[in-house]
């Protein structure tokens, strides 16, 4: 496998602002050079990759904010922003995540997200929800969270210093869902 230099991988990002093929996207991703979980350390802001998985869009129009790794074994998975516009960390295990993996496209209706939002609060949480780990994905050893009690594990490549392209591996999704992570 090659990788790209840092460069012509952030420009790969810049050009697919609007999205992406997914071959192509998960083909640019594993052009990219594996992260140590090290590097992963520090608060995140997060935004999909369009590549036309039902989940595209979707953290987005809650307020997903990003991810926050505090160690090995403190992580929060999910940032989002409180009323104040304050990120905070939320208990995915309250998540319905086989509707969110089968019925995406309805979690976009405004009133459910307006009814979905507004109870936002009663999911925050100081306690981590996952932990960070080293995986073999797609033939390379890399950086990966770990979902604590979900069927979910993100995968993480180094397109620079300040900028990461996350897989999430989720099972029964046919295709990873592919987020951008830039260090805040």
């Amino acid at each position: 496998m090659t990788t790209i230099d840092p460069v012509r991988a952030g420009d790969w990002l810049d050009r697919h602002r609007d999205g992406a093929d997914p071959d192509e996207a998960l083909a640019y991703f594993d052009s990219l050079p594996a992260v140590s979980p090290e590097e992963m350390l520090g608060r995140w802001r997060g935004s999909g990759l369009v590549t036309g998985s039902p989940l595209d869009g979707l953290l987005e129009a809650y307020g997903w904010y990003g991810k926050e790794f505090l160690d090995d074994e403190t992580v929060h998975p999910l940032l989002f922003t409180d009323r104040s516009g304050r990120p905070r960390p939320v208990d995915p295990t309250l998540l319905p995540i086989g509707v969110l993996r089968d019925y995406a496209g309805f979690l976009q209706f405004w009133p459910l997200r307006t009814a979905l939002s507004s109870i936002r609060p009663l999911l925050y949480t100081r306690r981590p929800k996952a932990r960070l780990r080293e995986v073999t994905h797609r033939g390379v050893v890399t950086a990966a969270m770990v979902y604590d009690s979900l069927p979910i594990i993100d995968v993480f490549r180094r397109v620079d210093d300040d900028v990461r392209l996350g897989a999430m591996d989720m099972r029964g999704l046919p295709f990873p869902y592919l987020f951008v992570l830039r260090r805040d």
